[in-house]
């Protein structure tokens, strides 16, 4: 495992201990990171009007695409210790 792996593994489990809860969009953006880095790109359809949350996590990970895995971990890491 690289070290940016290993910081990122550190990162994930850091988030669930962050001193207090971050705004939706810092949650969607941890959310979308870490899609991108664990799965890649979206894929799959957009969720309907009817699901806002759904719809509003598969947009922000949207945005990502093309981002490499390697720099969402990077991103990710950083956006958790500036949280802590």
């Amino acid at each position: 495992m690289s070290k940016l792996e290993t910081a990122f593994r550190k990162a994930v489990a850091d988030s669930k201990k962050l001193p207090e809860k971050p705004d939706n969009a810092t949650l969607l953006q941890i959310y979308s990171l870490y899609k991108q880095a664990t799965e890649g790109d979206v894929q799959g359809k957009r969720p309907g009007f009817t699901d806002m949350v759904g719809r509003a996590k598969y947009d922000a990970w949207a945005k990502l695409e093309g981002k490499s895995a390697d720099d969402a971990m990077q991103e990710y890491v950083d956006l958790i210790e500036s949280l802590k």
